[in-house]
């Protein structure tokens, strides 16, 4: 493909508008030489035949290209690699794409929520939703994600507090509390709060 660009006088980095400014221009110079007297309208001729094969090409692949990095297939291939839990490759194909969309973003945030990082799959929910407000799964995911941490905000406070308060001391309460009592009710909770948020993020991403 670098020689088709080099025939143009161009890189691969060129904008497919410069790419068929310079086809056209290129084009044109050798449809007016070719009738020229001798091997020089024998070279023009020549010269259209492999512009016009250059431009087919180069453009044929961009077109592909596209395809893959920016259609819904390839965001569809995204959400499949993350059910299987493929981060890394998730992660290259949405690298991959030129144009990010609000589903990008979403399947991002879906990436770094697997990571556990909880700040940034925040970040991109709320791009999400500022390019799509009226998507309802993307507000969803962005209500039960701040419910966790918010519920996740709460239990740290409580930890850091005394477990009795002002209250008196009382061995009895150990067969309750100790032996799992409210403990083992907020971590039920806490459990419940992830599944759901879990499978928001990644049920949702179909």
């Amino acid at each position: 493909m670098k020689e088709y660009y080099e025939l143009l006088g161009l890189t691969e980095d060129a904008t497919d508008e410069e790419i068929t400014a310079r086809y056209e221009e290129m084009k044109a110079k050798a449809k007016e030489d070719r009738w020229l007297d001798g091997e020089a309208g024998n070279e023009a001729a020549r010269l259209l035949t492999k512009l016009n094969t250059a431009y087919a090409e180069i453009m044929a692949e961009r077109k592909e290209h596209n395809k893959t990095t920016s259609g819904e297939n390839s965001l569809e291939e995204v959400a499949a690699l993350l059910k299987e839990d493929k981060l890394s490759q998730a992660q290259a194909k949405l690298d991959d794409f030129n144009e990010r969309n609000a589903e990008w973003h979403y399947l991002q945030a879906v990436v770094f929520y697997k990571k556990n990082w909880t700040n940034d799959s925040k970040k991109q929910l709320e791009i999400a939703m500022q390019m799509d407000p009226d998507n309802l799964k993307y507000r969803n995911a962005y209500g039960k994600m701040n419910a966790k941490n918010e519920y996740e905000k709460q239990s740290a406070q409580k930890e850091t507090q005394n477990p009795y308060g002002n209250r008196r001391y009382d061995p009895s309460m150990d067969d309750g509390e100790q032996m799992g009592g409210n403990a083992c009710t907020d971590c039920i909770s806490c459990c419940y709060l992830n599944l759901c948020l879990n499978c928001c993020l990644s049920c949702c991403c179909q």
